[in-house]
């Protein structure tokens, strides 16, 4: 039946307006005055004509009856409808009475509220976006972007989301973030509007760092109306793909102002990721220590065991390929994957693991998609699977992704492993251009990553230029004095057909075997 056809509302209409039992009783009524050969032919059937007439009932008119029976249950229908409609009023009255109390508590001003403190996890509210296109039947579209980003940030494991339903009594209202912050007990603010043209929209919006009021991120995105719900998908991406590292970034410069003696296992977390990104074993050893005092505060700590699972591995891989090491990394991943089965990160980063140290590749992948089924605007999700599909060939979805995190968050600091891939794979498919510009740029965002050099070194030999591969052969060795192709092998050699020609062009260049 088609969606909008008047035989659908019709039934509606009267599925509405009329119960069962009231259609039940109209038919036999209706029946009841029929004309008389219809309720012959239906008495023909019975033995009830013939029961009356012999109970002393010789003149009764079956149609009397029927029309009874049909009277009665409409009756019936409509008294208990009746005191089901006043059991409902009375519940939504008292409803209406604890929310216009609610209501006048939250509208307050901030002078008069009382300030909740924040969390000691990260909180953010997300304000309903201005519709400023001056169209009241915009509102919706407004409001369906709040809560697809609202959904969106509830995703990420460290983060405190502050409900639709608390955000949303700032509707149509002029508020200083700080009074948001006070009254919700948040520490971050996301407030943004939309404005609709014809057949295009521009979408604005800026994440606020409510303790001091400064702007962390602010960007608009101009697109086409063709299809609403593709396009807050679409925003909606793009938003969370900035939002996540940007928010990341404050919460460690804010743990870096607060005193060490105070920190919790969060904050021990915090202290450790600049460490951790930079991949290499020497700041790996920094991070060890505080990512094991975090456990020891909190064993469960999904995120903790991904952390440290990581480092134990940059110790293996760049750090005289000790046994022990990556027995640890591979047994922190499999608890981050236990502890936290539904946090996108965790998952990311024990799958690249697993996929380096276990050399499970299948496993990996699963996960690298379960992440991404969790948050598929996720960076961790969508770089360390891209550099794993470069590694083991499979480059045209390795690029999907690299371009996707980059697109996503272009400023983010961990965006050298999405250059990482992007610089295998175009290696791989001969694109050696394209390998040293990649090469190049994540060499830019982490200087001292060994292996992006020797990466550079290979593109730069293909593409005929032998001094300038010999001198990246040179920063290799400087940024890992250890490095060899065959402790290379043992770690990123998942298929011989992506491993091969990396290593010919590392031994033209002098890079010891």
């Amino acid at each position: 039946m088609a969606h909008g056809s008047p035989l659908r509302h019709l039934f509606i209409t009267a599925r509405e307006y009329a119960t069962h039992w009231v259609i039940a009783g109209a038919i036999i009524a209706l029946t009841g005055f029929a004309p008389d050969h219809w309720v012959a032919e239906l008495l023909s059937h019975t033995s009830f004509l013939d029961y009356v007439r012999h109970s002393g009932f010789p003149g009764f008119d079956p149609r009397i009856g029927l029309v009874a029976v049909g009277v009665a249950i409409i009756v019936w229908d409509v008294l208990r409808r009746s005191r089901i409609h006043k059991g409902r009023a009375l519940v939504d009255g008292r409803a209406e009475a604890r929310n216009r109390s609610s209501s006048d508590q939250t509208s307050i001003p901030a002078a008069r509220a009382t300030p909740r403190a924040p969390p000691d996890k990260p909180s953010i509210a997300v304000l309903p976006f201005n519709n400023m296109s001056g169209d009241p039947e915009q509102d919706y579209f407004a409001d369906g972007m709040v809560e697809e980003v609202i959904t969106g940030l509830s995703r990420i494991k460290w983060l405190l989301v502050i409900s639709r339903n608390s955000s949303f009594i700032y509707k149509n209202k002029t508020v200083a973030v700080s009074e948001v912050a006070q009254t919700l007990g948040v520490r971050y603010v996301i407030e943004g509007s939309v404005r609709k043209s014809k057949d295009r929209v521009r979408i604005t919006a800026q994440l606020i760092d409510a303790e001091t009021g400064a702007h962390l991120w602010a960007e608009h995105y101009d697109r086409s109306m063709e299809d609403v719900f593709a396009l807050q998908d679409d925003i909606t991406m793009c938003v969370l793909g900035a939002i996540e590292p940007s928010l990341r970034k404050a919460e460690i410069n804010r743990i870096k102002r607060q005193r060490p003696n105070n920190l919790d296992a969060y904050d021990l977390v915090l202290r450790s990721l600049p460490f951790v990104f930079t991949n290499m074993p020497k700041e790996a050893e920094k991070a060890i220590p505080l990512l094991e005092d975090a456990l020891k505060l909190e064993p469960n700590y999904a995120a903790a065991h991904a952390f440290l699972g990581w480092c134990l591995h940059a110790r293996f891989s760049r750090g005289g390929l000790q046994e022990k090491d990556r027995s640890a990394a591979i047994l922190h991943a499999h608890a981050a994957i236990s502890h936290g089965n539904d946090d996108a990160t965790a998952l990311a980063i024990a799958a690249f693991v697993i996929a380096l140290e276990e050399r499970d590749t299948a496993t990996a992948l699963k996960l690298f998609d379960r992440a991404l089924e969790f948050s598929n605007a996720n960076i961790f999700a969508l770089s360390c699977s891209a550099m794993t599909l470069a590694l083991v060939g499979k480059t045209e979805l390795a690029i999907e992704r690299a371009q996707q995190a980059l697109r996503l968050s272009p400023l983010d600091s961990f965006n050298f492993r999405s250059n990482n891939a992007l610089a295998v794979a175009y290696f791989h498919t001969q694109r050696y251009g394209d390998a040293e510009a990649a090469a190049r740029t994540a060499i830019d965002a982490n200087p001292s990553f060994s292996f992006t050099h020797a990466v550079l070194a290979a593109a730069l030999a293909r593409l005929g230029r032998a001094e300038e591969a010999k001198a990246a052969a040179k920063t290799v060795l400087e940024c890992e004095p250890s490095f060899t192709i065959r402790g290379l092998l043992r770690i990123v050699g998942l298929e011989p057909a992506v491993f091969r020609p990396l290593a010919d062009a590392w031994r033209e260049v002098g890079l010891p075997e």
